[in-house]
């Protein structure tokens, strides 16, 4: 990572929602992905960056679906004034929430984002944050989904790291997509 970039002023942790990280469901890797989410969690709080909660509202019956186990964030969250959770119900943690106007009015300009799924929310803020002229840092390690299935006279199945990967890649053109979560860094934006 070039040491002279603007740090992270903003931690967006996309969907780290019960239903995604634990039980049978759960993806793969899950036990590492939480550990490096906690410890950007607890960095970014430290610097007095902000960190964001997105918490995706499923549809009735699905793992997600509001009020239900699986809808609960799985990590500790500590609300206050550069902390928050904001409810979403499309993959962009930007369309129709206030996300938009909670980064601009700290005078953020750059975020890091983590989180499930790599190719569907993840990918979808990231590059929503990207195209509203953010500096973005995706870390490799700090994001992850399913595997996806066999299609019958399509594809073989494709391995979740895989299609974590090519999410990656598809956005790599803009963002920083090859730093370790640990090597992340972070600020406080200048209006916090």
């Amino acid at each position: 990572m070039n040491s002279s970039a603007l740090p992270s002023q903003a931690l967006l942790v996309v969907d780290v929602q019960k239903a995604g990280v634990t039980g049978d469901r759960a993806v793969p890797g899950a036990a590492g992905l939480l550990g490096r989410t906690t410890d950007l969690i607890a960095r970014a709080r430290r610097s007095g960056a902000l960190v964001v909660h997105l918490q995706n509202d499923g549809a009735p019956g699905a793992g997600d679906e509001p009020h239900t186990p699986g809808w609960a964030l799985h990590l500790p969250v500590e609300a206050g004034p550069t902390e928050f959770v904001i409810r979403k119900t499309r993959d962009d943690g930007f369309a129709g929430t206030p996300l938009g106007s909670l980064l601009s009015g700290a005078g953020v300009e750059a975020v890091a984002v983590c989180g499930v799924m790599s190719e569907m929310c993840v990918q979808a803020t990231a590059r929503t944050a990207l195209a509203l002229g953010y500096r973005v840092v995706l870390p490799h390690d700090a994001h992850a989904t399913q595997d996806i299935p066999a299609a019958p006279g399509i594809s073989e199945a494709v391995p979740a790291a895989v299609v974590s990967r090519v999410a990656a890649w598809a956005i790599s053109g803009d963002a920083e997509v090859t730093v370790p979560a640990a090597d992340v860094r972070f600020g406080a934006p200048p209006r916090a």
